[in-house]
């Protein structure tokens, strides 16, 4: 016990540091650190009806159909060169495979819902390349409105002068209703901690993978962000239903959370649990894998498909234009050791809860518990794990997923796995 009073005092210590050395990369780009709420309904929101590119390897141009003109940001970003617009949230209604192939300076484009109110479009760039000329024109002579930028070939120097962190903005909502000469300034981000008032039961923390922008791994005209996303909600229903807990859902839409804002949405609550929900996908040439796989947090893969994994997930933020560079760390590195070696083992011994509520209802994986270093499992205080549910590479698996028979079997395993885990935690910490 003392031990443990010491580990509280000298982590409130540290935390105070934190606060009075703040971070210095204010720039970076961020989204509102707190639960995302629904999206209104796309009805009265701009729509998007075609986008195309024109031009060649020195100077290329994009643009896109819309019913009616927006407010806009563009900006770039480096390793790798991209070309981020933040625009207000937009209804796309492009055709399928709109933005897999590219031209000119463009490998590739994405677009989708970044947070509520703002959408993003993301250009993969060849190379190096500066914005000579972006406007929106209005509809005239039987035309739609459209949005146009215009991209040159520049070289590693220049672009890397052009990167001041004035040019790095920070992401912001826009509204589309909002005045047309400049997209508003953010509002005050809700204080997730404080929408509910806290009434003494365990916080747990449901991460539905991916979302807006990032589609995750897509099969047979599935997406994984949609179906991780109504797991993650079926799971949520089932755990309220019990109102033994308090459930959180990182997203209960189709919005992009960045990675860090995910744990920060588990730390700031105190969570008892965080359990992020997603379903991979394994190239053609590494086999096919089958069934549901648990993960927790380790400085060292437990196996290479495990570390490909892993490296895949981690860049979800760089899919959607966002700054990947590490944030500091709030706490002194000793001190995050000793709190996170008791949090793991807690992490640990979930997973194998999991595994042995799962395995009765739900095809495992030959190798059902792996390690790896995955960054939305790092808060040092609240026991994490990551399921994959299953491979949408397989058929076997992707049959499961969009069967409702066969997640109302897993969400209930699952839900088993969390009552165990902590009836078992709080009356241990009502023995101390």
């Amino acid at each position: 016990m003392a031990g443990r009073a010491n580990q509280r005092v000298l982590l409130a210590c540290a935390l105070l540091c934190a606060a009075v050395f703040p971070c210095a990369d204010s720039s970076r780009l961020s989204a509102a650190e707190s639960q995302p709420q629904p999206a209104v309904a796309t009805a009265n929101f701009p729509i998007a009806s075609g986008a195309r590119l024109a031009g060649d390897a020195k100077q290329t141009r994009f643009i896109l159909d819309l019913d009616q003109t927006v407010t806009f940001r563009a900006f770039t970003l480096a390793d790798p060169y991209r070309v981020v617009v933040d625009v207000p949230q937009i209804n796309f209604q492009l055709p399928a495979g709109t933005g897999g192939g590219g031209r000119g300076l463009v490998k590739a484009f994405r677009y989708g819902l970044v947070m509520p109110g703002g959408s993003r479009i993301v250009f993969d760039l060849a190379g190096p390349a500066k914005i000579t000329n972006s406007y929106v024109l209005e509809a005239a002579n039987g035309q739609p409105a459209r949005l146009v930028l215009e991209l040159e070939e520049v070289d590693r120097t220049a672009f890397v002068q052009s990167q001041s962190p004035d040019s790095r903005p920070e992401l912001r909502p826009a509204i589309a209703d909002a005045p047309p000469a400049t997209v508003p300034a953010a509002a005050a981000p809700p204080d997730t901690a404080q929408q509910k008032p806290a009434d003494g039961r365990a916080v747990v923390v449901i991460d539905p993978g991916h979302g807006g922008i990032d589609n995750g791994t897509q099969s047979s005209g599935e997406s994984e962000k949609n179906l991780v996303l109504a797991f993650g909600l079926a799971l949520r229903d089932r755990l309220e239903k019990s109102g033994k807990y308090r459930v959180v859902m990182t997203r209960d839409d189709d919005t992009f959370i960045p990675l860090n804002d995910r744990v920060k949405i588990a730390r700031g609550l105190k969570a008892a649990l965080f359990v992020s929900i997603h379903a991979d996908a394994l190239p053609r040439a590494e086999g096919d894998a089958q069934g549901a796989t648990i993960y927790t947090l380790s400085d060292k893969a437990s196996d290479a498909e495990a570390q490909r994994l892993a490296d895949a997930e981690n860049r979800a933020d760089a899919i959607a234009g966002f700054n990947l560079a590490e944030e500091p760390t709030d706490v002194a590195d000793i001190l995050i050791d000793l709190t996170q070696r008791e949090t793991r083992t807690f992490s640990n011994r979930f997973a194998r809860f999991l595994m042995g509520e799962m395995k009765s209802t739900v095809r495992m994986h030959k190798h059902p518990l792996k390690s790896a270093g995955f960054r939305v499992l790092k808060a040092p205080d609240v026991p994490s794990v990551l399921v994959e549910i299953g491979y949408v590479s397989n058929k076997g698996d992707l049959d499961h997923l969009v069967s409702e028979g066969w997640r109302s079997r897993a969400v209930g395993s699952m839900a088993q796995a969390i009552d165990g885990f902590l009836a078992k935690r709080m009356a241990a910490g009502a023995g101390n």
